[in-house]
């Protein structure tokens, strides 16, 4: 039965949903805003998040310490990633950095599968943000709260690195144009594997963060992926303030329409997405100049 609290409690999910995804997405614009890599292997990081967190919590008990671990283990894989095999795609066809990327994405899936099994994991919350919160007009989980402001400071400190100090500088020139940058005499394969790290990260830490919400299986980022495009999509490649926009937007699609038909959260996704395209082709902050 749908009424005002069930629809109020949607735009809450719709809302933590949304802040993940913008966490998620300004990783995946800001490695192809710089690098110019769309990184079909993103998805797959999301999860090596969750299972590095997973391990680390395992063995420690403590969420802060999966937190932690989850986010520097994506990152080092993201930069052993960049130096390693992206770094010898930047020149070569689109279609190349498609294939190697999305075979990457395979390899990391399958080497979870082996080595964690099929079924899936869980990590509990911390015992404080345990159970229900009454919030006046509705009662809410509390983790799932908590997990809105952490995800919100996490998205800030995101915003300040880039736009507020002289890492921030270089990556936000480099969107616009890599050879200016390099032409200033900027060790720009430093920047560009500093870059695909962050972009790493972000998708890491949102792994680990929503795994006490939604169970980590090594398929868990397929789904994440197809998500974090449409997100990039309808806010404009290379832009953080569009991968906000288009996270909170796609959230709210995605678990509104959820409330009357499941079945159709993807197609009114997929609708937004296109009415975006047809009006705006650049995305909502997207500019003619990025491709």
């Amino acid at each position: 039965m749908i009424n005002w609290a069930n629809f109020i409690s949607q735009c809450f999910n719709g809302l933590v949903l949304g802040a993940l995804l913008a966490l998620i997405s300004s990783g995946l614009t800001i490695i192809y805003g710089t690098l110019g890599v769309l990184n079909l292997a993103h998805g797959a990081m999301f999860m090596l998040g969750g299972y590095a967190g997973y391990v680390a919590y395992d063995y420690t008990g403590s969420y802060v310490v999966a937190v932690v671990a989850g986010s520097l283990f994506v990152m080092l894989v993201g930069l052993l990633m960049e130096k390693l095999i992206i770094r010898h795609f930047y020149s070569r066809p689109y279609e190349d950095q498609l294939l190697v990327t999305f075979g990457l994405g395979i390899v990391f899936v399958e080497a979870v599968r082996f080595f964690f099994g099929g079924l899936s994991k869980s990590v509990p919350p911390p015992g404080p943000l345990v159970g229900i919160t009454p919030l006046g007009f509705m009662m809410y989980p509390t983790y799932r709260l908590a997990l809105l402001a952490i995800v919100t400071v996490a998205l800030l400190a995101l915003y300040f690195v880039l736009y507020r100090t002289r890492i921030g500088m270089i990556v936000r020139a480099g969107i616009e144009d890599a050879v200016m940058v390099s032409s200033l005499g900027i060790d720009v394969y430093k920047i560009f594997t500093l870059v695909f790290g962050i972009g790493a990260m972000a998708a890491g830490f949102a792994g680990i963060v929503n795994a006490p919400v939604v169970s980590i299986a090594p398929d868990v980022g397929e789904s994440i992926l197809v998500q974090t495009f449409v997100v990039v999509v309808i806010g404009g490649v290379g832009s953080f303030p569009g991968a906000v926009v288009g996270g909170l937007i796609a959230g709210e699609i995605i678990s509104i329409t959820s409330m009357f038909n499941p079945g159709y959260a993807y197609v009114m996704l997929f609708v937004a997405m296109t009415l975006v395209l047809v009006l705006r082709p650049y995305g909502l902050f997207g500019t003619a100049g990025r491709e």
